[in-house]
């Protein structure tokens, strides 16, 4: 079975995903809420992962809220895939941060997400382009710029 960056780093061309169109991926998540006062457990395989809702939303500020655990996926995503390019492209990328904002305008249901990426290392203009190039090519972000279906039922 390949890793993640075998199926999506090519080796030798500046393309970095498969253009294979049948390709799928499936994902799970489970959440699950009791009487707390709306303290959310996630899990995710062996992972685990709190929400809550802050204070002021009626919670106890225990763990992300859902929008900052929006960015934060969106924030990993982008950390790990610049990380996964550079190492294989041999780049002096000694760290990626990113900052992330949402904000919100329910009457208009528009949702603007703003992201600041800073690239530390000896790069060149051209590395720090390609980067920037990559930071837009990252999974989450190709996810929550095209269309999304959600299917929900009772079970």
């Amino acid at each position: 079975m390949s890793t993640w960056p075998e199926k999506h780093l090519l080796s030798n061309s500046s393309q970095f995903y498969t253009t294979t169109k049948t390709k799928k991926m499936a994902t799970t998540a489970n959440a699950h809420i009791g009487r707390d006062h709306y303290q959310v457990t996630i899990t995710a395989g062996k992972n685990v992962v709190i929400a809550d809702e802050g204070e002021a939303g009626g919670g106890k500020n225990k763990g992300f809220n859902p929008y900052e655990l929006l960015l934060a996926s969106l924030g990993a995503c982008t950390c790990a895939t610049v990380r996964m390019y550079a190492d294989k492209k041999g780049m002096n990328l000694d760290e990626t941060k990113v900052n992330l904002s949402l904000e919100r305008n329910e009457e208009k249901n528009i949702t603007n997400i703003t992201r600041d990426i800073k690239f530390i290392g000896e790069l060149t203009e051209e590395e720090l382009a390609k980067l920037l190039a990559i930071a837009n090519k990252c999974p989450v972000h190709k996810i929550l710029s095209n269309p999304i279906q959600i299917s929900t039922q009772m079970v």
